[in-house]
C-alpha cells in the first residue's frame, strides 16, 4: 500500500542549538517542508534580533539537498514589549510567540509569571499584528497534581483569555487530555487550534512505568490516562480542521535522559510520519491523514500549503536502537521496534 500526500509541516519542533542542532536538523529536513521552531534555548530567543541569529544557525545545519524552512518564534517573558511584537511581524520570518508559564518545562525558567498582569498590552499588539500565541498549557502551581495541570490551565488562563481577547489566535500546543479536545472544539474555528504529538496518541501514562521506569517516554506535558489518548485520536481522525501535526520532537543526549534527574522530551522526528500513519490506519481514517499533516496547520497560520509531495509506503523497517554522534547518543522514540509505514521523498 502506498499513499502520496502533500509534504507535511511540523508545527512544533525543538532543534536545540550547537552540536544537537547539527545532529537533528537533517532528520526533520528529510520529511518536513517547514517547521515552527521552539525558542526555549539558553538564553531563550526573546527578541527578533536573536531569532535572526538562531535562524541563520539552523539554515547552516540544513542539508543542501533540502528545501526545509524554519519558521521562527519568540519566547514571551514578563519584559516583552509591544514594540518587539511589531519588529517580529515586520521581520517576515517570525510566525508566533510562545507562552511558557515559568517552570513548566525544559528551559522555561524565564517564562511568564503573570500573563494578564505583565503581558496584556503585548497580547493586544499580537491581535493587531496577527501573530498567534503558542501556548504550553499547564499551570505550575505545585499544589496542582501534575496530571491535572492542563485542565486547570484551561479553566484559569485560556477560558478567561479568549473572553477578554476573542480575536487573538491561539495554538494550544501538544494537547494531552479530553479537556483540551473539548475546549478547542468549543472555540470559534480559525481562532483556537491545537497541535498533537505522536506520543500522546500512541502512549498512555503506563508507558512511563512498564518494565521499570522508562525515561525515554518521559515528556512534558506528561502522558495521561488511556481515556485521554483515545479522545485525542478520535479528534484528529474525525476530519476536524482544528487539529494539526506538531511533533514536539525534543532531543536530549542519552546521559541527560537517564541520569537521576532526567530531562523531559521525546525524540520522534525520524519516526513521526510513520507513527501518525499507523494511528490513522488503525482508526480507519487514512483518507483524513493528509489534512492533519499538511493542510490544517498552514491554513490556520495563513501560509500556503506545500506544493511538494511525499510518499508513505507500507513497508516494515526497524527503528535504530540509538543515534550516535560525537557528543553522545540520542534514543529515538520506539527505538529498536519495527514500524509498518515508511516515509519517502518523491
Amino acid at each position: 500500500m502506498e499513499l502520496t500526500i502533500t509534504q507535511p509541516d511540523d508545527f512544533h519542533l525543538h532543534l536545540r542549538d550547537g552540536a544537537l542542532l547539527q545532529a537533528v536538523t537533517p532528520h526533520s529536513a528529510k520529511h518536513f517542508g517547514r517547521a515552527i521552531i521552539m525558542p526555549n534555548l539558553k538564553p531563550p530567543i526573546t527578541t527578533t534580533s536573536s531569532a535572526v541569529s538562531y535562524r541563520e544557525s539552523i539554515l547552516k545545519a540544513i542539508p543542501k539537498t533540502s528545501n526545509f524552512t524554519p519558521l521562527m518564534t519568540l519566547y514571551l517573558t514578563d519584559a516583552t514589549t509591544p514594540h518587539e511584537i511589531q519588529l517580529a511581524k515586520k521581520s517576515g520570518f517570525v510566525y508566533g510567540v510562545k507562552l511558557y508559564p515559568a517552570g513548566a518545562t525544559t528551559n522555561s525558567q524565564d517564562g511568564v509569571t503573570d500573563l494578564f498582569g505583565n503581558c496584556y498590552s503585548v497580547l493586544e499588539e499580537m491581535v493587531e499584528q496577527g501573530l498567534p500565541l503558542l501556548v504550553h498549557g499547564e499551570v505550575t502551581n505545585p499544589e496542582v497534581d501534575i496530571f491535572d495541570r492542563e485542565k486547570v490551565f484551561i479553566e484559569t488562563i485560556l477560558e478567561p483569555l479568549i473572553q477578554r481577547l476573542p480575536q487573538l489566535k491561539i495554538v494550544m500546543e501538544h494537547i494531552t487530555t479530553m479537556d483540551a479536545v473539548k475546549f478547542v472544539e468549543s472555540c470559534k474555528e480559525g481562532y483556537v487550534a491545537a497541535t498533537v504529538t505522536p506520543q500522546h496518541i500512541l502512549l498512555n501514562r503506563n508507558a512511563l512505568f512498564q518494565g521499570g521506569l522508562q525515561p525515554h517516554n518521559y515528556c512534558l506535558p506528561v502522558l495521561k490516562r488511556e481515556i485521554h489518548r483515545r479522545a485525542i485520536v478520535s479528534a484528529i481522525t474525525s476530519g476536524s480542521k482544528r487539529f494539526f501535526l506538531g511533533t514536539d520532537s525534543a532531543p536530549h543526549d542519552r546521559r541527560n535522559k537517564e541520569r537521576a534527574c532526567g530531562c523531559a522530551g521525546i525524540y520522534n522526528s525520524p519516526v513521526a510520519l510513520s507513527l501518525y500513519a499507523k494511528v490513522f490506519e488503525e482508526a480507519g481514517a487514512l483518507d483524513k491523514l493528509e489534512a492533519f499533516t499538511s493542510f490544517n496547520g498552514p491554513d490556520f497560520y495563513g501560509i500556503p500549503r506545500n506544493k511538494s509531495k511525499i510518499k508513505l509506503r507500507k513497508s516494515p523497517w526497524k527503528v535504530p536502537e540509538c543515534l550516535s554522534f560525537p557528543f553522545g547518543d540520542i534514543i529515538p522514540m520506539f527505538a529498536g521496534e519495527t514500524l509498518d509505514w515508511e516515509a519517502l521523498l518523491i
